[in-house]
């Protein structure tokens, strides 16, 4: 019943309600991150942070952000950020993230394929590259989406 009632919520929501949702979570990566805002568009927001060459967050649901660096071997930030950027969308611990991020990463490197792994309530996937995608450029790509909701959409 209460997941009817959350989902009876999602789909009653106004663009507006959205809007409004993805300004709180917009503000709230901001706060716990140190990025600042770069642009925003819409349910898509792009932020300006030092250690990451790309870090955006798309409002959808699942909500999700993408951590992007130009070296296939960032340094220790990169992954400090990818775990607070975690721990802004889904509430789990920054430093357990953090460790995932690395362990994700330096698994990529070793397989030559993305790596996919959770804690607490997020999923993430990093992936060494080369892809063919818009992030084709950059060498190193997290991204992070809630465990919860990724878990409800695939058991439906």
């Amino acid at each position: 019943m209460l997941r009817f009632l959350m989902l009876a919520a999602c789909l009653a929501a106004t663009p507006a309600a959205a809007a409004d949702a993805c300004d709180v979570l917009t503000a709230k990566v901001i706060r716990v991150t140190g990025a600042s805002l770069a642009g925003r568009t819409g349910s898509y927001a792009v932020f300006r942070a030092q250690d990451a060459e790309r870090m955006s967050l798309d409002c959808r649901i699942p909500a999700r952000i993408t951590l992007a660096s130009l070296d296939r071997e960032p340094g220790r930030a990169y992954f400090t950020l990818v775990g607070l950027a975690t721990r802004a969308l889904t509430g789990a611990d920054a430093e357990q993230a953090e460790v995932l991020a690395l362990n994700l990463h330096q698994d990529s490197l070793l397989a030559d394929a993305p790596r996919r792994g959770a804690t607490g309530r997020a999923l993430m996937l990093c992936d060494t590259g080369p892809r063919q995608d818009a992030l084709a450029r950059d060498l190193t790509v997290c991204r992070i989406v809630p465990a919860a909701l990724s878990r409800r959409r695939h058991a439906g």
